[in-house]
């Protein structure tokens, strides 16, 4: 596979992210306030409680988004893998990508599901393309690795 097309894929999904972090924060900002004027409260919470919770995951979610975008972004443009944080940080991504695509099947739709399932697409490709390769054992022929039949013991034919 060309390098050009592992950089292009690796930028398009940290863009991707990015839109992402951004549609999680407004999304939880709106809830937030929905929450804060509908005196909403769920099993005696403070509304107020409620209200700031959805405003800090959402903030908390979109920077976790951002950052596995940085990543990425890192990634594209260096067309080389990062180290073990980058890529367990990567991976944490996409399972939470899988997990939230399964529920938004049943809670928002098969459109959301669909897009979910491309950005976990990208996320596998680029993690998947940037696989650290690990050379081959070198194994030294031994007593035992000789010829067929050598190492068994029985008489070679002539």
């Amino acid at each position: 596979m060309s390098g050009v097309l592992r950089r292009l894929i690796a930028i398009v999904a940290a863009l991707v992210l990015f839109a992402e972090a951004c549609g999680v924060v407004l999304v939880n900002w709106v809830l937030g306030l929905v929450a804060r004027n509908q005196h909403m409260s769920m099993a005696g919470v403070d509304p107020h409680a409620i209200s700031v919770g959805a405003w800090i995951a959402g903030g908390l979610f979109g920077l976790f988004l951002v950052l596995c975008g940085i990543l990425l972004l890192v990634i594209g443009i260096r067309d080389r893998t990062l180290g073990r944080f980058a890529r367990i940080t990567l991976i944490v991504c996409a399972v939470v990508h899988a997990v939230l695509g399964a529920f938004t099947v049943g809670l928002v739709g098969w459109q959301a599901f669909a897009v979910l399932m491309v950005v976990l697409a990208l996320l596998v490709f680029v993690l998947v393309a940037y696989a650290r390769e690990r050379p081959a054992p070198e194994v030294e022929p031994g007593p035992e690795d000789g010829p067929p039949g050598a190492a068994s013991g029985a008489p070679a034919a002539a």
